[in-house]
């Protein structure tokens, strides 16, 4: 019998293991998607005002009584929402972010993307927000990512672009960020150096249906882009002279792929604050649900960030009423142990 092929169980055409794969991979993404719901409906009911999840399920329908319509609908749906989305964003930035450096210890984070985000929010807070709109931040954000991946691959380019030196490089980036973004907050005023401290834990409070619409498009467009990637992201796993091999154009695909993590997790930031670790979990948890086709790590790792950061902006602020924890503080409180693991784990290659 060929290893890739299996009997079938009420017999017919023998189930090969891309079929067990492909059934296994739809059973997991019912199964998170049956979770976010319960997790979006919960998350509307919990609060400092318990509210039935009948009558908030009766409410989303619009038979309900409208009693609530302002708690569920100003207050809770859009930071649900903007959770969601950004955790999404950057579970499928991690994924890619592993993809290009192929290190199971590269995510946004890690590697200076979510650092130069959060140098341009921060210089944004700290000095302009005076003078300049907040509806700017969030492009402020976005721009500082872009500049700190642009200067991340500058100074690892030598003939090309190898995982190695882009993740030794993109280290000494996201320290050099920490320092700068440290030092802007010690040399702000106290307004500025509070609403500063806020945003880098990472915080959907306050989240309103303009942040959620805004947030949308970014993920509505670049994670199924990054899945029509997915044939040669899978092949550049096997190393840059065997996908060269086979016809992939490595460091145009890279570059390609680098911007859509970027853009991702830039976005996401941009909204959400610096939250920390959900580009390096999720993968890692998606990995071990579906294995490591790249067409399905990718909805997967989405689906899973979204669950992490939404659970935990949910705890966050019903576990320690009347006060609002930022969900930054409980996805760090998981990811830090789990990137020292991996540490550890990955210590000996």
């Amino acid at each position: 019998m060929k290893p890739d092929i299996l009997p079938h169980a009420h017999g017919g055409r023998p189930a090969t293991a891309s079929d067990l794969l492909r059934k296994r991979f739809l059973k997991v993404l019912i199964a998170l998607i049956m979770l976010t719901a319960i997790l979006f409906l919960t998350g509307l009911s919990a609060g400092s005002t318990w509210l039935n999840p009948l009558e908030v399920m009766r409410h989303l329908a619009g038979a309900g009584s409208g009693e609530h319509a302002f708690v569920i609908d100003t207050l809770r749906m859009p930071r649900m929402l903007l959770a969601m989305l950004a955790g999404a964003a950057l579970g499928a930035a991690g994924l890619i972010m592993q993809g290009v450096v192929r290190n199971p210890l590269g995510s946004p984070d890690v590697v200076g993307v979510t650092g130069g985000a959060s140098v341009a929010a921060v210089f944004f807070i700290t000095y302009l927000a005076g003078s300049v709109s907040l509806r700017w931040l969030p492009a402020a954000a976005i721009a500082g990512a872009a500049v700190a991946s642009a200067l991340v691959y500058a100074l690892a380019w030598k003939k090309g672009v190898t995982p190695v030196r882009l993740v030794l490089v993109g280290i000494g980036i996201a320290a050099c960020m920490g320092a700068l973004t440290t030092m802007m907050i010690v040399m702000g005023d106290n307004y500025s150096t509070s609403s500063a401290y806020l945003w880098m834990t990472g915080s959907v409070y306050g989240a309103t249906k303009s942040d959620v619409l805004s947030l949308l498009p970014w993920v509505a467009l670049l994670i199924p882009l990054s899945v029509l990637f997915s044939r040669a992201s899978g092949i550049l796993e096997l190393g840059d002279e065997t996908a060269t091999g086979l016809g992939v154009r490595v460091q145009l695909h890279r570059l390609v792929m680098l911007a859509i993590s970027v853009s991702l997790a830039g976005a996401a930031v941009a909204f959400a604050g610096g939250i920390g670790f959900v580009g390096l979990i999720a993968p890692h948890m998606a990995r071990k649900l579906v294995g490591r086709s790249f067409a399905y790590l990718v909805p997967v790792s989405a689906l899973l960030g979204s669950l992490i950061v939404a659970l935990a902006d949910v705890v966050a602020r019903t576990a320690f009423l009347p006060m609002d924890i930022p969900a930054g503080v409980l996805v760090s409180g998981i990811g830090a142990p789990f990137f020292i693991y991996l540490l550890y784990r990955n210590r000996h290659q």
